[in-house]
């Protein structure tokens, strides 16, 4: 179900507000936050309490940020959506106010309702004018199928849904914004740009300066900023929104997740990993017609994976080709008994061609014990990391000729720039179409400090610390693990110890939930003690 917050506030929301809940709520959680001019809720380190709405029967609202939270008494006008003859024939288009996703949809019939995210879509009242809108788009970190996609249907949204004349795109990632590098963005300028992979606005890693970028969102009368990134990237536009807060402007901050590695927490996937999925076959397939076509032939792929072995896993999954996966979480080891050479070995006897995949960020800690390398950073402050297909390319040539027992033909295929570079698939196209659409309503609306995603299906507006807060990773001992080795034949080659440290790690959240529910209740009781005093 996942914890709550480390620091968390039950707000009561008033019941005027369009954008707001009727729900019983219980007193907030250690210190009361401090009032910031506008009428914002603050932490005391000058960040934004997160807005959490306790109900009935254990349930937890995981709310975002609203305008009207620090700029009461906003004007609101009709949905121009009420308008377009194109949804004139939509039943109960608009969402309701009161319509919440819930995180875990699996549960026993005495289960708490648990945590619950606000339900993306159009809002019956907005708290924009069309003609007053000015908005921007900005894509930052790698290279991700679906990109361009996005970027088009943010444009098309606004212009067709809303009305929406002024957007202009931010080149070159978050330092476009004190660069002076910006385009204009139109449906016209739009039309094909979902064919084509990449991104047309250009993107980078670092170059966040917050006081730079507000400043240039301030001077330009920018009021909706759209963020496309990974976790680094959302980190920033947290960051940027709680400046824009602090200076009690009306500018709605939105983000889209975007990573290829679907390491991104809370949601079900992220756009691109489709088809990187889908791409990735193809190079599994390239070496598995390698291996099957030499004597003793092996071929070694590497994927896309930095923490999170997902593309490694599902690529396998649906190759059905491959002898054995390796991926971050779980840990392996070369020499000895049961380990991977001998394995290896085992299957080039048995069938007489293997493939493996190995996920980028596997088996670090093998190839830093003779490269003291585990420290260097990129831009974006992620760990370089050095190239496992290649070592372990090495690593089984010198243990096949040491042994001598018998010749190998190894094949070694790295196509992760290839697969980063390529157009999204239908499926993925579809999905980046429903994020950036649920991206716009949320602004139009007057949400912001959000990120939007699918949970459990439903497409949702989640805080930006809650996908930041942890990375989503394989759970090995899932049964979606279980079926990968189920496919392949190949050992866990995990030791009781690694068994048992996987383990715990999956249990915490659960346990660390259980607390703080305790802790909730025991302050609700606490304070219903003191009033009936």
């Amino acid at each position: 179900m996942g914890s709550l917050p480390d620091v968390s506030i039950a707000q009561k929301i008033p019941a005027e507000s369009s954008h707001c809940f009727h729900l019983r709520t219980s007193r907030s959680i250690g210190s009361v936050p401090r009032l910031r001019a506008g009428g914002g809720r603050m932490g005391s380190e000058g960040k934004t309490a997160p807005k959490i709405v306790h109900g009935d029967s254990g349930y937890v609202l995981e709310d975002v940020p609203h305008l009207t939270d620090y700029l009461p008494n906003l004007p609101t006008y009709p949905n121009p959506l009420q308008d377009n003859p194109a949804y004139s024939v939509v039943k109960q288009y608009f969402v309701n106010n009161n319509d919440t996703v819930a995180q875990k949809i699996v549960v026993h019939m005495d289960s708490q309702r648990g945590i619950h995210f606000r339900r993306a879509g159009p809002r019956q009242r907005v708290y924009f004018e069309s003609d007053e809108v000015t908005a921007c788009i900005v894509t930052c970190g790698g290279l991700c199928p679906g990109l361009n996609t996005v970027i088009r249907e943010i444009v098309c949204g606004l212009y067709d849904m809303y009305g929406v004349r002024n957007v202009l795109g931010i080149v070159g990632g978050y330092k476009g914004f004190y660069s002076c590098n910006t385009i204009d963005l139109a449906p016209k300028s739009v039309n094909d740009i979902h064919k084509r992979g990449g991104t047309i606005l250009g993107s980078s890693r670092g170059g966040h300066d917050t006081e730079k970028i507000v400043d240039s969102i301030q001077d330009r009368g920018i009021n909706q900023v759209y963020i496309i990134g990974g976790d680094g990237t959302q980190k920033g536009a947290s960051v940027i929104f709680e400046e824009i807060q602090r200076r009690g402007l009306k500018v709605a901050v939105a983000g889209i997740p975007k990573t290829i590695d679907n390491d991104i927490a809370v949601i079900d996937k992220s756009f691109g990993f489709d088809t990187a999925v889908e791409e990735a076959q193809r190079a599994i397939n390239a070496a598995h017609v390698e291996a099957e076509s030499a004597e003793n032939g092996i071929g070694v792929v590497k994927l896309m994976g930095r923490y999170s072995g997902f593309i490694a896993m599902y690529a396998t999954l649906a190759s059905r080709d491959v002898d054995c996966c390796l991926i971050p979480e779980s840990p392996f080891h070369l020499e000895g008994k049961g380990r991977l050479l001998e394995f290896i070995e085992k299957r080039l006897k048995e069938n007489g061609h293997m493939v493996i995949v190995v996920a980028e960020g596997a088996g670090q800690d093998l190839i830093a014990e003779s490269m003291r390398s585990m420290n260097q950073q990129d831009a974006s402050g992620n760990k370089l990391l050095l190239d496992v297909g290649l070592w372990l390319s090495q690593k089984i040539k010198d243990h096949f000729a040491r042994s001598k027992k018998m010749p190998i033909n190894l094949k070694y295929i790295d196509p992760t720039y290839m697969i980063r570079a390529v157009p999204s698939n239908a499926s993925d196209n579809v999905y980046s179409t429903l994020l950036a659409h649920s991206a716009v309503h949320g602004a139009m609306a007057g949400y912001t400090g959000f990120t939007v995603g699918s949970v459990n299906g439903r497409h949702s507006y989640i805080p930006f610390h809650r996908i930041t807060e942890k990375q989503n990773k394989v759970v090995i001992t899932d049964r979606m693990w279980a079926r990968l080795l189920s496919s392949t034949n190949q050992p866990s080659f995990l030791s009781q110890k690694d068994f048992d440290d996987s383990k715990k790690e999956s249990e915490p959240s659960k346990q660390l939930l259980n607390e703080n529910r305790k802790d909730v209740n025991s302050t609700a009781n606490s304070s219903e003690s003191k009033m009936n005093h």
